[in-house]
């Protein structure tokens, strides 16, 4: 591992407006924006023809006005859809945005972006290269002189790898939902600097033991303050947050 990962902020927008606006959509990454967040998340995946796209599901049904499995549909399809009005009428016409889009959009409004990877499952091994490939590609373009500024993370250890080929100077985190027992061989085998995990699996000892290997930390879905005062406490560097009304960048997490 190189140098220690610091997060530039300690909380994190969820899929980029948490529940307060589409998610994965550029008004997602704006609204986190006005909300005062500085730091967001959103998901990759590859539409027909390999182009990254922010999309988190395989299908289209639960966000979007189309249907069927996303790579079947071309990234100029998928802009034609409405991935708005599920959530807000005041955000419909609201498209299906590709990943250059997004990464623009963070670079102009000075947010630092954790940009998971997100391969389609039924695609096996060869799609979570393909997408951990491209999504790298594209943050070296957008980030490649401020690496500290996006970070890479992924469930698929396939992904990350291909990442860590495509561009290795784009830093990269290991999710787990359950951190397995051999967390730290997983996570020096690929070079990553963090790991990311759900918070409801990590412990205050468990949380030590990873901050003094020299990993970053950050949990999700924090919504309570005083569920993240806990984290933080505990050596937990960042939390990302569905709930962006209740949690700000105030006391006690500046």
């Amino acid at each position: 591992m190189g140098a220690r990962f610091i997060y530039p902020h300690r909380l994190i927008a969820h899929r980029g407006g948490g529940t307060l606006a589409p998610e994965n959509t550029l008004a997602a990454i704006r609204e986190g924006h006005a909300r005062g967040y500085r730091a967001v998340e959103f998901d990759v995946m590859l539409a027909k023809g390999d182009v990254p796209v922010l999309m988190h599901d395989d299908t289209l049904e639960r966000t979007t006005s189309g249907r069927g499995a996303l790579p079947a549909f071309t990234a100029t399809q998928l802009a034609a859809l409405d991935a708005g009005s599920w959530k807000d009428a005041r955000f419909a016409g609201e498209p299906v945005p590709q990943f250059e889009a997004a990464a623009q959009l963070c670079v102009a409004l000075g947010m630092f972006a954790n940009v998971e990877i997100k391969p389609y499952a039924p695609g096996g091994d060869a799609v979570a290269r393909a997408t951990g490939h491209v999504a790298a590609l594209v943050s070296q373009r957008f980030w490649g002189n401020r690496a500290g500024e996006a970070l890479l993370s992924s469930f698929s250890s396939q992904a990350l790898d291909a990442a860590r080929c495509a561009a290795p100077a784009i830093p990269r985190a290991h999710l787990f939902d359950a951190i397995p027992d051999d967390w730290d061989m997983q996570l020096d085998h690929l070079d990553c600097v963090a790991l990311h995990c759900n918070a409801k699996c990590l412990t205050a000892e468990l949380a030590n033991r990873i901050k003094r290997a020299g990993y970053g930390l950050m949990c999700w879905t924090v919504n309570d303050p005083d569920e993240a005062a806990r984290l933080f406490s505990w050596g937990v560097d960042a939390v990302c947050a569905d709930r962006l009304d209740l949690l700000t960048e105030v006391a006690p997490f500046v």
